[in-house]
C-alpha cells in the first residue's frame, strides 16, 4: 500500500464525510467508557443513552439507507450532558464525550466541516487532561515535553493513526465491524480506564 501524502490533519480533512464519520465514530467508541465512569462515580448520567445513539451512527454508516432523525438523537444527547457547573476531572471528561458524539452527529445533519479535527482534539486533551492531573504541576516546558513523551500520548497518537489508516480504506460492513471493533479497545477508555 502506498504511503499517504500530506500529515495527519491534511489526511483527515481529505477523507470523504462518511469516512470522517467513521473516524469520529471510533474516538466517541473509546472515550465512552470515561462517561460511564462518570456515570458510576456519581450515580447521575445515562450511558445505556449514550451507547444507543452511537449505535444509530455505527447503523447509518454500515446502512446508508437508513432513515434515522439525528436531530431527535441531537435532543436526547443534549439530555445526557452533566452539569456545567461542576468542573470536577470525571465531569469534565464525561462532558468531552457527550460534546464528542454531539460533533459527530452535527455532520450526520450536514453541519460542521471540522467536527473531525474537533474530536480529534477531544480526545488528545482529554489525555493531555489526565497527564497533567496524575503527574503532578510542573513548568510549563517541562510539561508539554512530559505530555509528548508519556505512553498515554503516544498510545492516543498510535490509536488515531490506526483509525485514521482503517477508514483510508474501503468502509463496507466488515470494515466498519473491525473499526467499532478497534474503538471499543477492549473496554479501555483513551485514558486507560477501564470498566469494572
Amino acid at each position: 500500500m502506498s504511503q499517504p501524502k500530506g500529515g495527519f490533519h491534511e489526511r483527515l480533512q481529505a477523507l470523504s464525510s462518511r469516512q470522517q464519520q467513521a473516524f469520529m465514530a471510533a474516538l466517541c467508541e473509546r472515550m465512552l467508557p470515561n462517561y460511564t465512569l462518570y456515570a458510576q462515580m456519581t450515580g447521575e448520567g445515562n450511558p445505556a443513552g449514550l451507547r444507543v445513539v452511537l449505535d444509530l451512527v455505527w447503523e447509518q454508516l454500515a446502512v446508508r439507507e437508513a432513515r434515522i432523525d439525528f436531530e431527535r438523537q441531537a435532543e436526547k444527547l443534549a439530555e445526557l450532558e452533566p452539569p456545567a457547573d461542576d468542573d470536577s476531572f470525571g465531569i469534565r471528561r464525561a462532558v468531552e464525550v457527550v460534546v464528542a458524539l454531539t460533533s459527530l452527529l452535527d455532520t450526520l445533519r450536514g453541519e460542521s466541516a471540522d467536527a473531525v479535527l474537533e474530536v480529534s482534539r477531544i480526545s488528545k486533551g482529554g489525555v493531555r487532561a489526565y497527564i497533567e492531573l496524575t503527574e503532578g504541576e510542573e513548568e510549563a516546558s517541562k510539561l508539554a515535553k512530559l505530555v509528548r513523551e508519556h505512553p498515554l500520548m503516544a498510545d492516543e497518537n498510535d490509536f488515531q493513526d490506526a483509525v485514521l489508516e482503517a477508514v483510508e480504506g474501503e468502509l463496507d460492513r466488515d470494515a466498519l465491524k473491525a473499526l467499532r471493533q478497534l474503538g471499543r479497545n477492549g473496554g479501555v477508555s483513551n485514558l486507560g480506564l477501564t470498566l469494572d
